[in-house]
């Protein structure tokens, strides 16, 4: 693909259009699961102060990561599930980040199998397919049942009601997770989704439950609300979802209205380390790990679920290419793009947004001092990962390094 811009770092800092509103620069805070709630599944002050901190640091957006749309939806049964009890809490983060220019977006995301909730209002979790549930089996929930009809229906009520009331609550844009293994990826996915209706085989038949959520959401929000969507492109997992279907999945969502695609690849439940590359989160993860049993099945699992993903700069890139190619809808580039050069490689590349975790982490104020520094800006993560071990921890996500300095670009006097 050919270089379309000579100046990506000024189109980044540039405002964009997404739909009905405008952003003040095309960098938005991904959905990095905050872990900051209170004792009756809702955020917290410390989460609204989290995204604060990149609401003042210049972002164009933020989003509020894991939003489960139904009690069932949780992966585990402390975390926030959407109803209108939260509402209250849900504007106080509105409301904070809007002083400061910058707009809010929230991830809906359901687990289906991938479940560990002991808490479930079901018999047992839902799926595309029936299977056994080796996240739940240390919890004695060891099998995921297949969703009939009216299961998908109830499910399609609760993302429904989840964008309304976000949208209510002052909620800029929703997000849709359609990838990483959770539960609109589990009918994605051949791998499982192995239905013999018409919601099962070809990838246009097992796109058809989560197209459903997608246009009932929009018939709920409305033609200029913003609807996002976060994809697999691929997942490196035999049997699982490929690039070519990547870009098929890619087609679909452009054709049924989607707004922007985040273009993401891996699976939280069976190879989340194409998600992020660099260093394992093995370790990081089972010191948090309170289950013993669920423990030692990590260890044996080893380097067969957490593979070895050398970091390498936009290393999503290739793929992310290849759906550019084909699909002309907002894309949003995720992956690897963490220095100055690598974000004006992204747009001068044509892509129309970076979704930004682990380097704004690093850097909450990295906007700002793009701005400063221009292309000498040295973000400075090492990708480490250790951020992400501590999405289910006490204290929250967090970075571990120390607080960015300007001495990171070689100007410091």
């Amino acid at each position: 693909m050919e270089l379309v811009n000579n100046n990506g770092l000024k189109k980044l800092l540039s405002p964009a259009k997404l739909n009905g509103i405008s952003l003040k620069n095309r960098v938005i805070k991904a959905a990095t699961f905050e872990s900051m709630l209170d004792n009756n599944n809702n955020i917290n002050q410390k989460c609204i102060d989290f995204h604060e901190t990149f609401a003042k640091g210049g972002i164009g957006m933020t989003t509020l990561a894991y939003c489960a749309p139904e009690a069932d939806g949780r992966m585990q049964s402390h975390y926030m599930y959407v109803r209108e009890e939260i509402i209250p809490r849900l504007k106080k983060l509105a409301n904070t980040i809007h002083q400061h220019g910058t707009k809010l977006s929230g991830q809906i995301a359901h687990c289906g199998a991938f479940s560990r909730n002991t808490k479930l209002q079901r018999k047992r979790p839902v799926t595309a397919s029936r299977g056994l549930n080796m996240m739940g089996v240390p919890f004695g929930i060891f099998f995921a049942d297949t969703m009939n009809e009216k299961q998908m229906q109830d499910v399609i009520d609760g993302y429904v009601n989840t964008a309304r009331i976000m949208k209510l609550s002052g909620f800029d844009a929703v997000e849709i997770h359609f990838g990483h293994g959770y539960l609109l990826s589990q009918f994605i996915s051949p791998l499982t989704n192995k239905r013999k209706d018409r919601y099962g085989g070809h990838i246009y038949n097992r796109m058809l439950f989560p197209i459903r959520v997608l246009e009932a959401i929009r018939i709920e929000v409305g033609n200029s609300f913003p609807i996002l969507g976060k994809i697999t492109m691929f997942d490196h997992i035999e049997g699982g979802i490929s690039l070519e279907e990547g870009i098929k999945v890619a087609q679909v969502l452009e054709k049924t209205g989607i707004d922007g695609i985040i273009l993401s690849a891996g699976s939280s439940s069976e190879n989340p380390m194409l998600l992020f590359h660099g260093q394992s989160l093995l370790n990081g993860l089972l010191k948090h790990e309170t289950n013993s049993l669920l423990k030692w099945g990590m260890k044996m699992a080893g380097t067969k679920m957490f593979r070895n993903y050398p970091y390498k700069d936009l290393y999503l890139l290739d793929g992310a290419q290849k759906v550019r190619d084909q699909v002309k809808c907002n894309l949003i580039y995720i992956g690897g793009a963490t220095e100055a050069d690598s974000f004006e490689k992204v747009m001068n590349m044509g892509f129309d947004f970076v979704q930004s975790g682990r380097p704004l982490m690093r850097d909450p104020n990295m906007l700002k001092h793009l701005k400063q520094y221009g292309k000498k800006y040295i973000n400075g993560c090492d990708h480490c990962n250790t951020c992400a071990t501590l999405m289910g921890a006490q204290e929250g996500i967090q970075c571990v390094l120390p607080d960015w300095s300007e001495e990171l670009t070689g100007t410091a006097i």
